[in-house]
């Protein structure tokens, strides 16, 4: 694909931890001189672009990145409840400071957030309304967040129903529809150079993430004594979570399909390694150049 200004529909699919990477792939689309009209988006999809829809991005990214062991040990609230492992107040009181109390309807991009009801089961569009409550509810992965109450609705994690929302940009006056697949099944081996001092922040960060899903089991398990396997349940439910999003991925294609899909492979790192944020903006990056320049298709 060649150089351009062209306008775009941006679709960023959920995916956990690897939706880091659609920072790179964003900002990938800028260097190369894309504009971005309208954005859908799904969990970590919808919390990305609705962060670059206000403008906020770049002060989430410096944040993210500026995280160190003790501020990620200050932001991991437990519940020590069956609805969810983790309240995300702490987490979300620093979003809510980047974004206010905006509404989605005032944002200077279009953008939709999709999530899950989980009472009516069905999928939601959120268009209307404070962005923070939207992104806070497409967010709220099963089993890590509690869900979001807006009006009589219960909501969670968009990814459920949509984990590539489409569907929402189909009307949209732009030149092309880009969807980001964060689940992609590539054989692709990709070198990502990392300092020393951010691979120790990031090995040191799995250690308290490590500590969380030791607390998952805990509250869970039956039997105490239990000891926390090689595959815990953390992980369990995250590689759970992968597999229903790829087969349910897989029927909404059939009924829609973007002119260019960037697949981020679905083993670039573990559902909630939440400790890998330099590593897959950096690998979004490197994908979205690949697509750009033709060197996939």
């Amino acid at each position: 694909m060649k150089k351009g200004k062209r306008s775009i529909s941006l679709v960023l699919g959920s995916g956990g931890a690897r939706g880091y990477a659609h920072i790179g792939v964003i900002e990938e689309l800028l260097h190369y001189g894309y504009e971005i009209k309208s954005i859908s988006g799904s969990s970590m999809g919808a919390l990305i672009g609705g962060l670059y829809a206000y403008g906020k991005l770049d002060a989430y990214k410096e944040w993210v990145l500026g995280l160190d062991l003790f501020d990620v040990a200050k932001l991991v609230d437990f519940s020590f409840t069956r609805t969810g492992i983790i309240q995300g107040d702490k987490v979300f009181y620093v979003i809510e400071k980047m974004v206010g109390d905006v509404m989605i309807e005032d944002l200077p991009i279009p953008f939709t957030a999709v999530v899950t009801d989980i009472i009516k089961q069905k999928e939601v569009w959120l268009q209307k309304g404070k962005l923070i409550d939207a992104i806070r509810a497409s967010i709220a992965i099963p089993t890590v967040f509690t869900p979001m109450k807006i009006g009589e609705r219960y909501l969670v994690d968009g990814g459920v129903l949509n984990p590539l929302p489409i569907a929402p940009t189909v009307a949209d006056d732009t030149d092309i529809t880009i969807a980001v697949n964060l689940s992609a099944k590539i054989n692709s081996e990709y070198k990502i150079d990392i300092s020393k001092k951010e691979r120790e922040k990031e090995n040191g960060m799995k250690d308290i993430f490590f500590e969380m899903a030791q607390k998952t089991e805990e509250l869970f398990s039956k039997d105490k004594k239990n000891t926390f396997s090689k595959m815990g349940m953390f992980d369990i439910v995250g590689r759970t979570i992968d597999i229903m999003q790829n087969e349910v991925l897989e029927c909404k294609m059939a009924g829609y399909s973007p002119d260019l899909i960037i697949g981020i492979p679905n083993d670039a790192c573990g559902f909630y390694e939440f400790n890998k944020a330099y590593e897959m903006i950096e690998l979004g990056r490197m994908i979205t150049r690949e697509y750009l320049q033709g060197g996939r298709k």
